[in-house]
């Protein structure tokens, strides 16, 4: 269905679930196998695979073919300025959580979205080893493997599922000591995704993630009744010069805004 701009956001997302599901099946012939890896420079030192090219020369094949005059911005492409002047740009993370796939973990992820004047209208996210893909159209709800899916609506903290880095779950714990510490998710965007699910309740991203890290999952939590903010409360615009952001929170609205106040040391309501 053509929307009012001229666009079939249905069709391109059916395309892109199909491409996504390929990638997947690429990255699994090499999963649990030897590989080649090495650390990224300019003193990054993250680990980067043959693997995530391999998928990341799949994914801009196809996906620039999936919707004419995209730009594009992948975490293993080298950055080119002219992304900004795109008002559609693909936003893609070949592997999110490369660290987990060469230790042999089920928990990353490809990732792909379709972001148009700086919001994800279209996001696919697929985690190979666990068979579970995430598909959300902006104004037309989030799914997991085809079936509705949303984030938990509950509007306390005490026996609520957290995941994040250890020193964010300990401060939210001296304020409400009943939360749930989660396993540790690798893949940043699968972090966010289980909230979309409504398998965790709360998931925190320490500051330094990136567009592609986060612009698919954006548009699941948004889709499935969630909210993904800075943790001051501020809504992510992507493609821009820098595709840096800081810390992040992502939560059903009630707990969305608990936290908020707790990380901003506000005074927290009773309830």
């Amino acid at each position: 269905m053509l929307a009012s701009d001229g666009i079939d956001r249905t069709a391109i997302a059916a395309r892109v679930t199909e491409i996504v599901g390929d990638a997947g099946r690429l990255a699994l012939q090499y999963f649990q196998s030897p590989v080649k890896s090495w650390l990224k420079g300019a003193g990054e030192g993250s680990p980067v695979s043959e693997a995530d090219i391999a998928v990341d020369v799949l994914l801009k094949e196809r996906l620039l073919a999936a919707a004419q005059g995209c730009g594009w911005l992948s975490e293993e492409t080298e950055d080119d300025s002219a992304r900004l002047s795109h008002e559609r740009i693909w936003i893609v993370d070949p592997i999110d959580g490369t660290r987990a796939f060469l230790a042999g973990r089920p928990d990353w992820t490809i990732s792909a979205a379709l972001v148009e004047r700086g919001r994800p209208t279209i996001a696919a996210l697929y985690a190979p080893a666990t068979d579970e893909l995430f598909v959300a159209v902006r104004g037309q709800g989030a799914t997991l493997n085809g079936a509705p899916i949303a984030v938990d609506q509950g509007a306390g903290l005490a026996g609520a599922r957290v995941a994040g880095p250890r020193t964010m779950l300990e401060r939210l714990s001296a304020q409400e000591p009943g939360i749930i510490f989660e396993p540790r998710v690798h893949s940043l965007a699968l972090r966010f995704a289980r909230v979309a699910q409504g398998r965790i309740d709360v998931a925190l991203g320490g500051g330094n993630s990136h567009d592609w890290d986060l612009a698919g999952a954006d548009l699941l939590v948004h889709e499935a009744g969630g909210v993904l903010t800075t943790m001051t409360g501020e809504t992510i615009t992507y493609n821009r010069p820098q595709p840096r952001h800081d810390a992040l929170l992502a939560a059903g609205p009630p707990r969305h805004r608990i936290v908020s106040d707790i990380i901003a040391g506000r005074p927290i309501a009773p309830r």
